[in-house]
C-alpha cells in the first residue's frame, strides 16, 4: 500500500538551482575560480557544503570552509527572496490530503535555508516530519536521511514514494529501497534514471506521474475490497 510521499526540497519542490549556481559563481570568483553549468551539476548540485568546499577549495581550513559556506548560503537567501513551487506541487499536496497519505521532507539543505524556503513558499506546516542532513549520521547520497524519515513516519520502504531531482538524492532514496521518481528540473531525465529513478518527469503536472499514483490508490482500494 502507498502510505507516504517523501519530498526533496531544492530542485524538487522548488527549482533553486539557478540561484545556487549564481551564488556559487559569485563566491568562487573571490578565489579566481570560474564555473559553468557542467561544473555545477557534476561537482556541486545535490551535495553537502563541507564536501563541496573540501573538493573545490582544499586549501581552506575547516573553520575557513565553514565561513565560506555560511556566506554562500547567506547570499543564496538574499537572492532567493521570491520563490514559487514547481507546477503541480500544490495539487499533489491536495491529492495526498484526499487520500490521507503522510508527507515527509528529506533534504540536504542547511537548516537556515530549509526554514527560509519553507517560510517563503508558505508550506512550513504541510509535512508530518522534516529530516535534515544535519540530524543524521550522514547526508545524501547515504540512505540514512530516508531511513530516518521512514522510521519517523512508522512505515516500510515499500509503502513510500520518493521524489528527487539530483543523482545524490536518487542514490540515497534508492539505497533505502524506496521507489524513486526523478524530477528533471536540473538534470536530464536519462541521467536521473541511470542512478535508479524508475521514472523521470519535468514537474508535478506530468500525466505519467498521475497515472502511476492513481494506479497505486486503485490497487490499494481493490486489495482492501477483496478482504471483505
Amino acid at each position: 500500500m502507498l502510505a507516504a510521499i517523501l519530498f526533496d526540497l531544492d530542485g524538487t519542490i522548488v527549482n533553486t538551482d539557478p540561484i545556487h549556481y549564481r551564488a556559487w559563481q559569485e563566491m568562487l570568483l573571490n578565489y579566481s575560480i570560474e564555473i559553468d553549468e557542467t561544473f555545477y551539476k557534476s561537482r556541486i548540485s545535490g551535495g553537502l557544503n563541507p564536501e563541496i568546499v573540501k573538493d573545490i577549495l582544499p586549501q581552506l581550513s575547516a573553520a575557513e570552509g565553514q565561513k565560506f559556506a555560511d556566506e554562500k548560503e547567506a547570499l543564496f537567501r538574499k537572492l532567493a527572496s521570491y520563490l514559487k513551487p514547481l507546477s503541480g506541487f500544490l495539487e499533489l499536496l491536495e491529492w495526498t490530503n484526499t487520500h490521507q497519505l503522510k508527507r515527509a521532507l528529506v533534504t540536504n539543505a542547511p537548516r537556515l535555508n530549509a526554514e527560509f524556503m519553507l517560510e517563503v513558499l508558505g508550506i512550513k506546516e504541510v509535512f508530518h516530519t522534516i529530516v535534515l542532513a544535519d540530524d543524521c549520521i550522514a547526508g545524501k547520497p547515504d540512505p540514512a536521511p530516508y531511513q530516518v524519515a521512514l522510521n519517523k513516519l512508522g512505515i516500510q520502504a515499500g509503502e513510500a514514494i520518493a521524489l528527487e531531482d539530483s543523482p545524490s538524492g536518487i542514490r540515497s532514496a534508492v539505497s533505502a529501497d524506496i521507489r524513486t521518481i526523478g524530477i528533471a528540473s536540473t538534470h536530464d531525465p536519462q541521467v536521473l534514471q541511470s542512478f535508479g529513478a524508475f521514472m523521470a518527469i519535468p514537474d508535478f503536472t506530468d500525466l505519467q506521474l498521475w497515472t502511476f499514483l492513481n494506479s497505486l490508490i486503485e490497487t490499494d482500494s481493490s486489495a482492501i475490497a477483496s478482504n471483505f
